[in-house]
């Protein structure tokens, strides 16, 4: 269960980054923003990643908010979560609502979303009597700053 998939990223613009994770036991990788972009008091923005991948198949990827800027800043992905279908190899872009009474400025590099890829083949659920501790243990909403 440990193999890795690898995937394949073309970068579209000179301002993109490569998603990664904070931590090793992170799930999703952060995607970041590839241009600066204000995002008005209750509209949506469409914000570029300057990324497209090439998903492999019984591969899916998962576009999803982030917690700490929608509880901190009410920003949230207006179609969460964004499937990404094996075959779409165009630009990911992230659809961004602003729930907020303020105008949201993002700028070129800010983490906006998390991509969360989903192999489909199965598992098995194994019951333990307790869980290990981990390095973010209970640490939920904005616990990765």
């Amino acid at each position: 269960m440990n193999k890795n998939i690898e995937i394949e990223i073309e970068l579209t613009n000179n301002n993109a980054t490569v998603p990664s994770r904070k931590h090793d036991s992170d799930i999703g990788y952060d995607i970041s923003s590839s241009v600066d972009a204000l995002i008005p008091s209750k509209e949506v923005q469409l914000i570029n990643t300057g990324f497209a991948i090439n998903l492999p198949n019984q591969c899916a990827g998962f576009v999803l908010p982030r917690s700490g800027l929608a509880s901190k800043h009410k920003i949230t992905l207006i179609n969460s979560p964004g499937l990404i279908d094996p075959g779409y190899t165009g630009e990911l872009m992230v659809p961004l609502i602003n729930h907020g009474s303020t105008d949201y400025q993002i700028n070129i590099g800010d983490r906006i979303a998390q991509l969360v890829l989903i192999n489909t083949n199965s598992v098995e659920f194994k019951i333990v009597e307790n869980l290990p501790d981990t390095e973010r243990s209970t640490g939920g909403f904005g616990s990765t700053d």
